[in-house]
């Protein structure tokens, strides 16, 4: 199975750090102005997606969309969440931490692209 968004162990380790601080976490990152293109870490309720949001998949058990028009940039790459220093987002709950969430990506390879094509579980396919 593909998966269109994964984390690496800095970030993983982050999102567990978080879970034990705040409960069950979300996350959405959008193509909106500001810090709105950044992967952003809510808790669990604190946003909810709309109709225009994909979900992608879970990275450390925790959904992970984003928005659609974001998306159609995006669909050819696996991303690949990542932690590096610096100040999160300003809403997100790594802010305090010291460090952000950052979004990576690597091209799908051909047949990549054709297992999510026949994929029935893909979440990204709109009705």
């Amino acid at each position: 199975m593909v998966e269109r968004v994964v984390a690496t162990p800095a970030a993983l380790a982050l999102i567990e750090k978080l879970r034990g601080l705040y409960g069950p976490l979300f996350f959405h990152q959008s193509g909106g102005c500001c810090d709105g293109s950044a992967p952003m870490c809510f808790m669990d309720g604190e946003f909810r997606p709309g109709g225009q949001d994909v979900r992608l998949g879970e990275i450390g058990g925790c959904p992970f969309y984003m928005g659609a028009a974001q998306f159609e940039y995006w669909s050819h790459t696996q991303l690949i969440i990542d932690v590096v220093p610096g100040r999160g987002a300003s809403f997100s709950l790594e802010a305090p931490e010291g460090v952000r969430f950052l979004t990576r990506s690597r091209l799908f390879s051909d047949g990549e692209v054709e297992a999510l094509r026949s994929d029935p579980h893909d979440m990204t396919k709109r009705s």
